[in-house]
């Protein structure tokens, strides 16, 4: 039976994501809250019917044996039955902990057991394999849930049960204790553990991340509530995509945050190969992408531009002057139009900008927000010369994602913000280092004291291990990782996330890998962009077969040069790259050289590629 707005909701003794699920229950059951995609079509979940099987996932839950304070493991792409189960499992005081799809077994393996989850929710057939593979590691895991029945049911094994099971099991349950997640509600703490969220991993094993009640609402009220990242702050009429890896904390933030706080419609796309589709049908008012989303839309664009027929090109070519205009006013007035700059502006949108932004999704687009990642600031112009409101953000698991944002009207390129009200920031003097103390710090790394230790300095402020300094006495700036600070053989700092961002910032390069520590020069590793070189050497007649094949192409390794001397002439004759490489593959999550969250792994790059490297050197 859904909940009616009859009903008078429960008064609770704090409030919870789970509360505000309750309560929108109640107040709005008949209102659209999510959308998901089935065959090709749209179909719409109530604030009603989301709070119904919330409640029966949590009451399966129970019926199986989790107690307040277990971990319920959720290893799926991003669909309703994501969030289902981090709020019935949020709803009994249990821990959701996610995992991302692209994680290999080993992987899998390792984070069942270092969390001891006692049941796991797998998507589909690949997801269950991983776990079974690896289940004899896994001492404490009691039962796998499968979503899609499709090849898992017919397997023969005691650990598993389909989604509807756990359904049917939770509405028995529910029937003979209906109080029973209710007194579970009533008893929330605010240092229950809400969320396990596992580090990427770049320098170690991955550690989880244990944020509590009392850091999600902080999160919720600096973020959400007091327009932390948008403004006006989010309401019900928002709309949102929700395609990044449930399992990061950003994502987190707009697919579950936003949506249970004000009241947003989230919509699922369909795979993360159809979010540009997905976005052209949704076209959201409050979008997030990491630069890799931001890098790829901006190549697509000229690719398709160059492609056109020559009255299009001419056209695109003639608006994107008036686009770098538009961008250089911006940019030195935070954000703000002119006259001049809303006429051109005006004139753009009918005869470019429009059908720009409605190609890529983002045509009702209020605010856009880059995060997760350093972005080149040439990628933002771009978007913000079109009249996509891009603003970069800056936020860490440990800190729930808040620290700093570029606001409207407030913003400052080549900077990540202002710090959100209610948060402390700092730069240690002797080291550089960003340092942050709020109430939405995490309680610390699950299973190890030392580690949690270490995230602290002495008088409690959690170190971020990255490196800033102060723009106009408000706005922070990103330099780099204070474990990636390169030193030359000359005693030169450098900064290589500066020199690999200005690299990227070509629409012909994907990655770049600085190398020079305790070395004579800087040299580097480049990966090209297969989609805009590939497009590049068939207008030039250049034959190729593989990745790498086109990549030891030598007109394409002279065309990567040009890049590499453009940036040279940008920066200080130290930080000159003095030569480079290709890399003969693509970066890879299963081969260990990228994080789930597509960061290179440093220490991986220096040994798969160490003869490359060494040859740059002799």
């Amino acid at each position: 039976m859904s909940t009616t707005a009859l009903e008078e909701p429960r008064v609770r003794r704090i409030s919870t994501i789970v509360t505000r699920l309750e309560q929108h229950a109640s107040e709005t059951p008949e209102r659209v809250a999510l959308r998901t995609k089935d065959l090709g079509l749209w179909r719409e979940i109530t604030w009603g019917e989301y709070w119904d099987v919330v409640q029966a996932v949590g009451h399966g839950l129970l019926a199986l044996g989790v107690e307040p304070g277990d971990r319920v493991a959720v290893h799926s792409e991003n669909r309703p039955e994501w969030v289902y189960a981090d709020l019935g499992t949020s709803a009994i005081r249990a821990t959701t902990m996610g995992l991302y799809p692209t994680n290999p077994s080993a992987e899998v393996g390792y984070l069942l057991s270092d969390s001891g989850a006692k049941v796991l929710i797998a998507e589909d057939q690949e997801q269950v394999d991983k776990a079974l593979e690896v289940k004899d590691q896994l001492p404490e895991l009691n039962k796998i849930i499968y979503i899609e029945p499709r090849g898992v049911r017919n397997y023969d094994d005691p650990l598993l049960m389909s989604w509807d099971e756990l359904l049917a099991l939770g509405a028995a349950h529910r029937a003979a204790e209906p109080d029973a997640i209710d007194l579970l509600m009533d008893a929330a703490a605010p240092e229950d553990i809400l969320s396990l969220i596992y580090t990427s991993g770049t320098t170690g094993p991955p550690k989880g991340a244990m944020l509590s009640v009392r850091n999600v609402e902080f999160a919720i009220e600096a973020l959400v509530e007091q327009g932390g990242f948008a403004s006006p702050p989010p309401h019900a009429g928002d709309m949102l995509l929700s395609y990044l890896p449930l399992c990061h904390v950003a994502e987190r933030i707009f697919t579950v945050w936003f949506n249970l706080s004000a009241g947003t419609q989230v919509n699922f796309a369909e795979s993360i190969e159809t979010v540009q589709k997905d976005l052209h049908e949704v076209q959201p008012t409050i979008f997030l992408g990491v630069p890799r989303i931001w890098e790829k839309m901006h190549a697509g664009i000229h690719i398709r531009a160059r492609n056109a027929t020559l009255l299009k090109r001419l056209n695109f070519r003639f608006w994107m002057r008036i686009a770098d205009r538009i961008a250089d006013t911006l940019v030195a007035r935070e954000g703000n139009h002119t006259l001049g700059t809303r006429i051109l502006y005006g004139l753009g949108y009918l005869f470019l900008f429009r059908s720009l932004q409605d190609r890529i999704g983002l045509r009702k687009c209020r605010f856009a927000a880059s995060g997760a990642a350093p972005v080149g600031p040439e990628t933002l112009r771009f978007f913000m010369g079109i009249g996509v409101p891009m603003h970069e953000v800056y936020g860490m698991t440990e800190n729930s994602a808040v620290a700093t944002a570029n606001r409207p009207g407030h913003v400052k390129l080549g900077t990540v913000g202002e710090p959100h009200p209610g948060t402390e920031m700092r730069i240690d003097e002797a080291t550089g280092e960003i340092q942050s103390k709020h109430p939405g710090v995490f309680e610390g790394y699950w299973r190890d004291p030392d580690k949690t230790k270490e995230a602290f300095t002495e008088d409690g402020w959690l170190r971020t291990g990255d490196v800033g300094e102060w723009v106009d006495g408000t706005h922070m700036k990103i330099t780099d990782r204070l474990k990636d600070i390169v030193i030359t053989a000359g005693g030169k700092n450098v900064a290589p996330s500066e020199i690999e961002n200005a690299l990227k910032s070509s629409p012909y390069v994907k990655e770049a890998i600085v190398v020079g520590d305790r070395r004579p020069y800087l040299t580097a590793l480049i990966g090209i962009e297969l989609e805009t070189v590939g497009d590049w050497a068939e207008r030039k007649r250049i034959a190729y077969t593989t990745y790498a094949d086109l990549a030891e192409k030598e007109a394409v390794i002279e065309l990567i040069q040009g890049v590499v001397n453009e940036v040279n002439e940008g920066v200080a004759r130290v930080e000159g790259i003095k030569k480079f490489r290709m890399l003969r593959k693509e970066l890879d999550h299963e081969d260990g050289e990228l994080t789930a969250t597509q960061k290179v792994r440093r220490a991986a790059i220096a040994s798969q590629f160490g003869e490359l490297v060494e040859s740059m050197y002799r």
